[in-house]
């Protein structure tokens, strides 16, 4: 099987003369010297097909996940429970297979899913319009950022330093590829400074972006922030939450806010090794022409039977792209339908359940831990499922003992936030049980 593809060299040569190439390497000019490999991948030249599938499964053996070790860590991703119902249901080839809905006649049941799921996603957050078409929830942000500016006609955003660091990374990216002025606020005390919030947000400000629970778990004062991004004209409220988090708290609506946005991965879908995941994005109605993606809507057929059409789709490959407001160009159909199953099978009050045991628990986690005094709060703020510690062990220490133990430990914050260098963000969600929390502070009180 060297190496492991099946085109002989003729078949290279033939489909190199097509394109009028040469050799192989030439496909690859483009990318500069110094970032190409020069060598052969180091896998063995030699193996059967019986001995390459031993193999990696033996490399596959060796990671360790949620399956095989307690786990309490989030951070952006977590281990939510997920109903064998959504499974079960998402493998059905008919599902499974679905796509994009290019041709709405014969896209009904992709289209009935995507406009439930708009649905449900408007009913929690309050919001006038939601979509399905985001990669991610760090995606999700930057495209309100975008669609802000759009809709002010300004260039300028700013956001909290509280938000997860990785949501911010892309937001960076996006931004300076559409020129856009990235401004972040300071944090006190684990949550967002309202008077440098106050004093940077200008004329020029399309947007303010805050996330709550932020990346620390805290929760921020969204109304006072709210009132503070209004007090400029055309200035979107951007708000970053987790759905769960809305089965307990105001719907942001509420609040005032222009704009929702957040990850959806914990509404049925596995951590998948960090995707795919599906972003959340909703808005009030004055911003729905700016929404990335499409929006689905629902009508009659010429028989008076419910039916269903793309309303909005403001994409580059349709007419008028020149215009279209985002890149994204297809739907995350497979995860939009896994988390429309996931809401529909847990309703109202399972979603608020599993917002309450999760708080709950993090909060019986957090007393227990703190209570001997070898580990301190970091932050002094209500929570969700999330909290921050410090000590004087290192974290590398900590985790290291907790991995021993069969627990998956928390997020080092100094990976993202050099200042808080001894802290821990521990994630607690209705997962874990009271024995499991138990032998956490245990194993801690140890160390």
């Amino acid at each position: 099987m060297y190496p492991y593809i099946p085109t002989t060299e003729a078949d290279k040569k033939e489909m190199l003369a097509k394109i009028g190439l040469s050799s192989t390497d030439e496909l690859f000019n483009d990318i500069p010297a110094a970032f190409r490999l020069t060598k052969d991948l180091n896998l063995p030249k030699h193996k059967n097909e019986l001995e390459v599938v031993k193999w990696m499964k033996e490399c596959a053996s060796q990671n360790k996940g949620v399956h095989d070790l307690t786990c309490f860590l989030g951070g952006g991703a977590y281990d939510h429970y997920i109903p064998s119902i959504v499974d079960a249901l998402i493998s059905r080839s008919e599902y499974y297979t679905a796509y994009t809905p290019y041709q709405p006649e014969i896209s009904q049941g992709t289209l009935q899913y995507v406009f439930e799921f708009q649905t449900l996603i408007t009913r929690l957050t309050g919001m006038d319009v939601a979509n399905a078409s985001l990669y991610d929830g760090g995606t999700s942000y930057a495209e309100a950022a975008i669609m802000a500016c759009n809709y002010a006609r300004r260039k300028e955003i700013v956001v909290s330093k509280s938000i997860n660091p990785q949501a911010m990374e892309i937001l960076k990216t996006y931004c300076h590829g559409q020129a856009i002025t990235l401004i972040e606020v300071d944090i006190t005390d684990g949550v967002t400074d309202l008077n440098d919030l106050e004093k940077k947000i200008t004329a020029n400000t399309a947007g303010v972006i805050l996330q709550s629970p932020n990346f620390f778990g805290c929760l921020e004062d969204v109304e006072k922030a709210t009132e503070i991004a209004h007090g400029v004209k055309k200035c979107a409220m951007i708000l970053a939450t987790d759905p769960f988090a809305l089965g307990l708290l105001k719907p942001p609506a509420e609040y005032g806010v222009d704009v929702v946005v957040g990850e959806a991965q914990g509404l049925g879908l596995a951590l998948n090794y960090g995707g795919p995941y599906l972003g959340i994005i909703a808005s009030k109605e004055a911003y729905m022409r700016k929404l990335p993606g499409r929006l689905v809507g629902q009508t009659v057929d010429l028989d008076q039977k419910r039916a269903f059409v793309l309303t909005l789709a403001a994409r580059e490959q349709h007419i008028r792209r020149e215009k279209a407001t985002s890149n994204i160009c297809t739907n995350q159909g497979l995860m939009t339908l896994a988390a429309t199953i996931y809401m529909c099978t847990m309703g109202k009050r399972g979603m608020r359940e599993v917002g309450l045991q999760a708080t709950s628990k993090a909060h019986y986690a957090f007393e227990k831990l703190t209570a001997s005094g070898k580990f301190n709060p970091l932050f002094h703020h209500p929570f969700f499922m999330e909290f921050a510690l410090t000590s004087d062990i290192e974290p590398a220490k900590i985790n290291k003992a907790l991995l021993d133990a069969g627990i998956m430990g928390g997020y080092p914050l100094g990976r993202s936030f050099p200042e808080y260098e001894n802290a821990i963000l521990y994630a607690v969600t209705e997962k874990r049980t009271k024995e499991e929390i138990d032998r956490l502070c245990e194993v801690l009180e140890g160390i």
